[in-house]
């Protein structure tokens, strides 16, 4: 099921409102009708919305160009009734590349403040903001000063030194300078952490429910941080070979969907290479969510699984690839199962939970390294076997 929809491009990036997104599209102005707002309002305070999302937008832009500029590839924005992610393909470990990315979002805020306040001056208009909600059609303040503080908080907001908020890479970055990546991460989530109990118990002390969620968000987000900071720096050095499943099941293009759902009751793999039996080439990969959906709609006779299965931007990795570039481009690419091959021929499976292993092992074992096992050995030669 597509949860995106494709809005327009900038630069060659993909623009998406998340189906949540749509909600608020009806939301708003229900709201307003439903508070005895004339339609003539509701159309109106919901236009000041969507020109607050248009802000948001340009600011997930600063950051896509900026890494663009560093060659870093996004790979989309998209908006959230919460606000909005560009998608980058790599976060840089080089502190004055991330620094300039994270600090280029507020910066364009930053600058339509000042943009606004110009043209408020010029014009001779009241720097008091309108209410967003209000019923009357915002009889009070202006339109532009209210564009004006929504731009000044979203630039306060995200400079925040915690993660995920801008404010806490730009921490990071700062650190880095004098310590590792992964240290820095830990400092910057330690202190963003500290914030969101900070944020928690002011919000326990007034009963304010708001501060009490942007607490709960900011220090999973530390956390979340912090495990893939050290998730990275385990991967550094390493092959995917080291780290990759020999042992799995695969299907072949013309199997029935009901091969593929014995495969998911039989063992614990999600997602299965679809491989061609004369060569051992990649073909596409068939994940749990697209079978459920294909076996619910198909029955076990539908099919085949090649025409279920996903073929098209299958990321695929060699095994001799450095295993850190290839968790990145997994992050990413939001994936987290990759067939492995070998001159063309599968021969092993990498997923997010392989990586997460192989650093529990290293830590285990006191080691930054885990003897590689050889490519296309006796594993990878019984998963091949296991398609017919």
């Amino acid at each position: 099921m597509r949860r995106s929809l494709q809005i327009g491009s900038v630069a060659g990036i993909g623009i998406f409102l998340h189906w949540t997104f749509g909600l608020l599209v009806l939301g708003v102005p229900a709201f307003y009708l439903w508070q005895g707002a004339t339609p003539r309002a509701a159309l109106a305070g919901t236009a000041v919305v969507g020109v607050v999302f248009v802000c948001v937008l340009l600011h997930e832009l600063g950051h896509a160009l900026t890494a663009r500029r560093f060659d870093v590839p996004t790979r989309d924005i998209t908006l959230y009734p919460i606000g909005g992610i560009a998608r980058l393909q790599e976060i840089p470990e080089e502190a004055i590349k991330e620094f300039w990315i994270a600090v280029a979002g507020p910066a364009v805020n930053a600058a339509l403040a000042a943009a606004l306040a110009a043209l408020i001056a010029a014009l001779g208009l009241s720097f008091t903001s309108a209410a967003l909600f209000d019923p009357a059609g915002m009889p009070v303040g202006s339109v532009p000063a209210t564009l004006l503080w929504v731009n000044v908080a979203l630039a306060v907001f995200n400079m925040l030194p915690a993660f995920p908020m801008d404010g806490g890479r730009v921490l990071r970055a700062l650190l880095a300078t004098r310590f590792s990546y992964a240290r820095a991460t830990q400092l910057a989530a330690n202190v963003g952490q500290a914030m969101a109990l900070g944020f928690a118990g002011l919000g326990l002390f007034n009963g304010n429910v708001v501060l009490i969620a942007i607490a709960i968000f900011v220090y999973l987000g530390a956390q979340q941080e912090a495990r893939q900071a050290t998730l990275r720096q385990a991967t550094q050095g390493l092959r995917v070979r080291q780290a990759m499943m020999t042992r799995f099941q695969t299907l072949a293009p013309t199997d029935p969907l009901g091969e593929g759902a014995d495969a998911l009751i039989a063992g614990t793999d999600h997602d299965f290479p679809v491989v061609r039996r004369e060569n051992g080439a990649v073909v596409g990969l068939l994940q749990r969510q697209r079978l459920i959906e294909a076996l619910s709609e198909q029955g076990r006779e539908g099919g085949p699984v090649g025409e279920v299965a996903r073929q098209d931007d299958v990321l695929t990795a060699e095994a001799g690839e450095n295993l850190d570039d290839v968790f990145q481009r997994m992050r990413g690419r939001s994936t987290s199962t990759v067939p492995v091959t070998e001159g063309g021929r599968l021969v092993g499976l990498l997923t997010m939970e392989n990586v997460a292993e192989l650093m529990m092992i290293s830590s285990a074992l006191g080691e930054e390294a885990i003897p590689g096992r050889a490519a296309g050995g006796d594993g990878a030669v019984e998963a091949l076997s296991r398609q017919a």
